[in-house]
Order: structure tokens, then sequence, then C-alpha cells
């Protein structure tokens, strides 16, 4: 039988990629809200070290633990899909998946594979979490090969491969929510989605240690006007993490009630980022992606989390945040 070895969970945005150098011209090409802090080039490169100190955590943590696959809970932003056709939940099933042949290497720090590199699925789970969960009651998308090959998959999913494993050469079950574009998954479903995964991952015959990832997070809306970082959220979100309450962070999310005044939350116009359409409650866009946390923190539902760092960035801004569970 399958044995959960863990659950581990960090940001994956732009400042986890661009060096702390080019921190301040992010913030300057950028609309946000005249009272957040602009932080100097010396505390950027420091915040910087500690995100990435993160990563490392996290990545030593699951190679001691001795995974065989990882299950990654992350949304997609047009790299599989679009307002053609956008499912709440899609789960990769083929055998290998690629990283988009377009993305450039330049400027860059972290771990990141080459354009186009070929990570390796892993089906016979893939297939397993898929065919598990619509007997629980979901009917997801899902995929044998990548809807957009020139786009490779989402980039979320990425980020876990390349910050997570030694040598890229880990299987990865990809699942993939929509966390982005209202009317989007809320809270509570991720958290009963995240069950019904545990639920899978138990039952799955095969001897596999898995390890589970969430990818995303946490407060940030780029490039809307009036963006600012809501640490006070994210730090409850993030104390409800540790104790194991996965049924309190969704309670948390969704109650939240976005602000009239909040241009960095209004969803109201169809832009590339935004339908038009209405949200099912709690915050927009970015922060969304908390929503995968609270999928993975589901799957440990109930033990406690070590925060590793919460890592306030005003010059996306965003809040980077790194944590795990390894007592399942």
């Amino acid at each position: 039988m399958a044995t959960l070895v863990g659950t581990f969970f960090h940001s994956h945005g732009g400042t986890t990629s661009l060096p702390p150098e080019a921190w301040t011209l992010r913030r300057e090409g950028r609309p946000i809200r005249k009272d957040v802090p602009r932080d100097s080039t010396e505390v950027n490169r420091e915040k910087a070290r500690r995100t990435h100190e993160g990563f490392r955590v996290l990545r030593e943590r699951i190679a001691e633990l001795n995974a065989d696959v990882l299950v990654v809970f992350s949304d997609d932003q047009l790299e599989c899909f679009d307002f053609n056709n956008y499912p709440a939940f899609a789960i990769y099933v083929g055998d290998k998946f690629r990283k988009s042949p377009r993305e450039p290497r330049a400027a860059t720090i972290g771990r990141h594979a080459d354009p186009g590199f070929e990570f390796n699925g892993q089906s016979a789970l893939a297939t397993a979490v898929l065919s598990g969960v619509m007997e629980r009651g979901f009917d997801p998308a899902f995929c044998l090969d990548m809807p957009k090959p020139d786009r490779g998959l989402a980039g979320g999913i990425i980020r876990s491969a390349e910050e997570l494993t030694i040598d890229l050469s880990m299987p990865i079950v990809p699942i993939m929510m929509n966390l982005y574009f209202a009317p989007q998954v809320t809270g509570k479903r991720s958290y009963q989605f995240g069950k019904a995964v545990r639920e899978v991952i138990d039952g799955f015959p095969e001897d596999l240690r898995v390890a589970v990832a969430a990818s995303g997070g946490l407060w940030h809306t780029p490039g809307m006007p009036g963006a600012w970082l809501n640490t006070e959220f994210d730090l409850k979100t993030l104390d409800l993490l540790k104790t194991g309450d996965a049924r309190g962070m969704a309670e948390h999310f969704d109650r939240y009630v976005i602000p009239d005044d909040d241009t960095s939350q209004d969803q109201s116009t169809p832009i590339r980022v935004s339908t038009g359409l209405p949200s099912p409650g709690g915050p927009a866009f970015g922060t969304r992606e908390t929503c995968a946390w609270i999928a993975a923190a589901a799957v440990t539902e109930g033990r406690p989390t070590t925060i590793v760092d919460y890592i306030d960035v005003y010059a996306s801004p965003v809040g980077n945040a790194f944590a795990y569970c390894d007592d399942v």
C-alpha cells in the first residue's frame, strides 16, 4: 500500500525566481498602493535568501523522507486552459510533461530546469486519483497530454518540480485547480477535495512513498491597481495551518469579504486576469492560490505543521511562505 510521508507548502510567484536586485524594478512598474513599505536592495537580498532557504528546507526534508512521487496542488494561469473551457479541477495522467519551451533562463535565481525540459508523470497514481475523487463526488477534467504544448504545463506545477526535487527526476502527479479566474474553487471545496485525495492515497495498492505539495500564494494581486499585502490575513492562515486546522483555514478564507474600495481585488471588469464574472467569495486573484494550501492541509488534517518562514515581500507585493508536515 502507498504511504503518505508528508505535506509541503510553498509560494511560487515571480519573486521566487527574480534576483533581488530586480525586485525594485518590478515594484516601480506596478501600481502598488502608496502606503505599502519600500524595502532597500539590502533588505530585498535578505528576503530573497530566506525565500530560497525555505525551498532548501522543504527539498531536503522530502529527500530525507525518501519520497517516490510528489502530488502537487496548484493553479493554472492560462498555460493549459483558457476562457473557452476552464475546469474547476484537472488531473494530468500522462507519463511525461514539459516546461514551457519559451521561458527565458536569463536573470533568474533558484533552481530552474531548461526551457522545454521534460518531467516524469506517474500515470498509475494519477489515474487512481482521477477515478478515486470521481467516486467521492468530484468531476475533474483530465489531461492525457498537454492541452497547449507550446506553453508547457502550469507554471506552479513546474516550480514545485524544480524546487522540491533533488535532480528533477522524481515523478509528479499534477493537480490543477482554478484558483485565479472567477468563479473559482472555494476554500470549502478545496478542503473537501484534499480529504478525497488523502483517501485515494491511503487506498492505493502500490508500494509508493507519497509526498503532497501545495504551490502558490499567499496574499498577492500582481499588477492590479492599489495592490497591497494583507499580512494579517496570511498570518491567521498560517496560525491555523500550524495546528492542522484545515477546515478552519477554509472557513477563514471563505468568510473574507472584499472591501468596496479595494481596487486590487476588483473582478468586475473583463481583463486578461479577470472574466468579469462574480466570485463565490473570499479574496481575489493570486491570493486564491491559498486554496491549494487548504487542499494540501486537508491531506494531513489534525496534524501539527512546521512553519518554516513567512516573508513579506513588498516589491510584488506578496507573502512568500514555506511550511511542512511530516507527522502523518
